[in-house]
């Protein structure tokens, strides 16, 4: 296996993912969509196998399926869709699989719908030592764990939750930015949205299909301030614009514990363009996933919740966030595209 070569450090950019596909180094059960590779990102897509797991692992030094064997419950065929119940853990196959070079490697992260209706899910590799990171020269299937946690949720083969960010030596962190929440009165006095406990499924490839009021609870926050419930899930967004310049991408990462009793519960990535006036998305918030710990918080407005940190490309992308349709550009607070407009 030929090692990776590339002059800079950075995140590869979406025409470098197609090379990868094109030379089998990324490699798919079926036919890769034609909207799978992202500004700077793949997205997975899971197979027709699955498992209810009794209870999350790391594979150690063994392939994740003999470290299956240990924790299942029952095998899963998702071929004909399946609801996968909130408060219970899945492990599924990707249809994508990985022959890294050297130099190489790559991190996951959950897709920001994924996020947004509570859905906790984990890359697994075989031998693997940590959730969500591949090392250089990995050769093999890809995993999720997946944990619904106030939703059920309908999916099928081809259904994406998460996606696969690759990078070229090790970028330098170039900016390190603090995320404030907006608590002032938006569109209708709504500053967030509470998920409801007792609420139906969401299907994750049904978009705009879900009435949002079966799902969701709008929040008010007159005193610009929030009291967060332990347990309960939280919509918000960000105080101040998201810009990610065309040069470089950004992954959101959760807030330090000691900074308060809550955390945004999952990072995320930002592609090139996102926010930008290039990509037609200016004024573009960042939307928070937000839960507690075990104890009540009071959040105020502009209290930082997260932080943005922004890493090169190695080149220019082909094409922008946004670019060709996305459901989060210009976006303030949104819930996920599965839900029709509030109103």
């Amino acid at each position: 296996m030929q090692a990776f070569e590339s002059s800079v450090s950075g995140i590869l950019p979406c025409q470098s993912i197609e090379t990868l596909i094109a030379t089998g180094a990324i490699a798919s059960d079926t036919p890769f969509d034609t909207d799978q590779v992202q500004p700077a990102s793949l997205d997975l897509r899971l197979s027709d196998r699955a498992w209810r797991v009794r209870a999350s692992f790391l594979p150690g030094q063994r392939k994740v399926e003999d470290r299956i064997a240990d924790v299942s419950m029952h095998p899963i065929d998702l071929s004909g869709g399946y609801v996968l119940e909130k408060g219970c853990v899945y492990i599924a196959r990707l249809q994508e699989r990985l022959s890294l070079p050297p130099g190489l490697i790559a991190r996951a992260n959950p897709k920001s719908s994924t996020g947004r209706v509570d859905v906790f899910v984990r890359l697994l590799t075989d031998r693997g030592a940590a959730f969500d990171d591949v090392d250089a020269g990995y050769e093999g299937p890809l995993y999720l764990e997946i944990a619904p946690q106030t939703f059920s949720i309908l999916v099928r083969p081809g259904t994406r939750l998460n996606q696969l960010r690759l990078k070229a030596g090790e970028p330098p962190r170039l900016e390190t930015r603090s995320v404030g929440v907006d608590l002032h009165s938006g569109e209708g006095g709504i500053v967030g949205f509470r998920g409801r406990r007792h609420a139906g499924v969401v299907d994750l490839d049904r978009i705009d299909g879900h009435d949002p009021r079966d799902f969701w609870e709008p929040l008010s926050a007159p005193k610009g301030e929030l009291l967060l419930d332990p347990g309960e899930f939280y919509i918000l967004a960000s105080r101040e614009a998201v810009e990610i310049p065309v040069m470089q991408a950004a992954e959101m990462t959760p807030i330090d514990p000691s900074v308060g009793e809550f955390r945004v519960h999952y990072a995320g990535f930002f592609d090139p363009g996102f926010g930008t006036d290039e990509a037609h998305g200016a004024g573009s918030k960042g939307v928070l996933e937000v839960r507690t710990h075990d104890t009540p918080f009071l959040l105020e407005h502009g209290q930082i919740v997260a932080r943005l940190v922004y890493e090169p490309l190695t080149m220019r992308p082909d094409r922008l966030y946004g670019e060709g349709g996305s459901h989060y550009q210009r976006q303030g607070l949104k819930l996920s595209k599965h839900f029709r407009a509030w109103g």
